[in-house]
């Protein structure tokens, strides 16, 4: 009977594999998305259920619990019309997303588009005349000026339309498979005293297109210079206690190829799908469908300097059972983290998967890679990184390999897990888990 059982299990993991259905939709009747702001703990099997574990808006009353259809609904949900930011609002409440929500529009709903956000001091003929890296600008001063002052001021004003913040105690919920927030950047960050959001749940939601209109060019940005955009789909800084879970992040319907170029180098409208910087700390991303984008995950967002500081020994996060397509790099790419990166399913990666930077601390495990360039990147001249990867799929039976100084790799493992293995040499072969075996996590622990 045990061994039928087992017959069964890696049969039904091979067909989630082989389907077109995202991962997380797939395993929802496993692994379901919690429908009532229902608490996560350590048992789940990451970091963001330690110390406490996360109960989002669950001890909401009658009265704060919404369900919202449009952008100021949203906005009064969270405690943040009237231009209020949402931070402080640590009342519990749970937020359900009926439908297509837009960030992009109007006070009476309705979209717009650059010229609503841009200042009269703003051309972009003029931006591109004045900064050309050919010209007398040259590459090594990065653009400064009233032309830039006046790209920034309308970057600022597209933010205070765009931008949503989350307060400490809240589920934000999709409701039934159509639940959308398409051209915003959901922020989960710190009150007003500076302190951190803390106990925040996010699940069940398409987010698509945080698109920025007003990109900043940078000559230093790598060899040749860079165009870069400023929102993610989520960002979370400062916050701790984070979960979010099946949900689908994309560029919907203007992916990065139709972005064309400017000086020779893509004119970026897209930042990241979730990024984690700034001390943000015990954040699980689970059972998600990340596609068709460029930087997918960043992990602390710089080596030094004042965002930084504060990162060393923070930046625990779990990344575990996503589905990730079509994507270029940062899956993630992780700074000074602890990152444990298990059970995922990568496919058609033209950049790289998991980037080591500075001071980083990666435990990579049975995850499966398909047409992936390049399975680990270095990002780490600055300090040493450490990327421990055992058990990976990649077309054929490998053994565990170090990426990085030989050392104990442990702490980088969610927390609940048992004493971490010495590293193991490519002469010994470990026992590889299956994906999805019986929903288990890395730890034994029964989903």
């Amino acid at each position: 009977m045990k061994s039928r059982q087992s017959r069964f299990h890696m049969l039904l993991c091979s067909i989630l594999l082989a389907s077109s259905v995202p991962l997380y939709a797939a395993e929802a009747q496993a692994a379901p998305a919690p429908a009532d702001g229902s608490a996560y703990t350590a048992g789940d099997g990451g970091w963001a259920g330690t110390a406490g574990g996360i109960t989002g808006g669950s001890n909401a009353d009658a009265k704060h619990i919404f369900t919202v259809t449009n952008r100021r609904e949203l906005l009064q949900a969270l405690g943040a019309a009237d231009g209020v930011n949402g931070d402080d609002n640590a009342e519990p409440k749970i937020i359900y997303v009926k439908g297509t929500i837009d960030m992009n529009v109007d006070d009476d709903n309705r979209p717009v588009d650059a010229s609503y956000y841009a200042d009269p001091a703003y051309s972009l003929e003029q931006y591109l005349q004045t900064y050309d890296p050919n010209g007398a600008w040259g590459r090594s001063k990065t653009p400064s000026g009233s032309l830039e002052e006046a790209r920034a001021r309308s970057q600022k004003n597209q933010a205070a339309r765009i931008q949503y913040r989350v307060g400490s105690n809240t589920s934000i919920i999709g409701v039934g498979a159509d639940a959308k927030i398409v051209h915003g950047n959901m922020v989960i960050d710190r009150k007003s005293d500076g302190t951190g959001v803390d106990n925040i749940i996010v699940s069940n939601i398409n987010f698509q297109d945080a698109y920025d209109y007003f990109p900043q060019w940078d000559p230093a940005d790598g060899g040749e210079g860079n165009w870069n955009s400023a929102y993610d789909l989520i960002t979370i800084k400062y916050a701790s206690h984070v979960w979010i879970s099946h949900c689908e992040f994309s560029d919907g319907d203007r992916p990065d190829s139709m972005n064309g170029t400017y000086y020779g180098r893509e004119y970026q409208h897209h930042d990241g799908t979730v990024d984690i910087s700034n001390s943000a700390n015990l954040v699980t991303l689970s059972y998600n469908y990340f596609h068709d984008h460029d930087k997918t995950t960043l992990i602390g967002s710089s080596d030094s300097g004042k965002t930084a500081e504060g990162d060393a020994g923070k930046l625990k996060v779990t990344i575990h059972h996503n589905r990730i397509e079509r994507a270029v790099q940062r899956l993630p790419r992780v700074r000074f983290g602890q990152v444990h990166v298990y059970n995922n399913y990568y496919k058609d990666i033209t950049g790289y998967a998991i980037g080591r930077g500075v001071s980083s601390q990666v435990y990579s495990e049975a995850n499966t890679f398909e047409n992936v360039a390049k399975i680990v990147d270095l990002y780490d001249s600055k300090g040493a990184g450490y990327v421990y990867d055992q058990g990976r799929r990649s077309g054929r039976r490998q053994a565990s390999r170090t990426h990085g100084p030989r050392r104990n790799s442990g702490t980088a493992r969610s927390a609940g897990s048992p004493a971490a293995p010495t590293p193991i040499t490519p002469k010994r072969r470990p026992r590889r888990r299956r994906m999805c075996s019986r929903m288990r996590g890395p730890f034994g622990t029964a989903r």
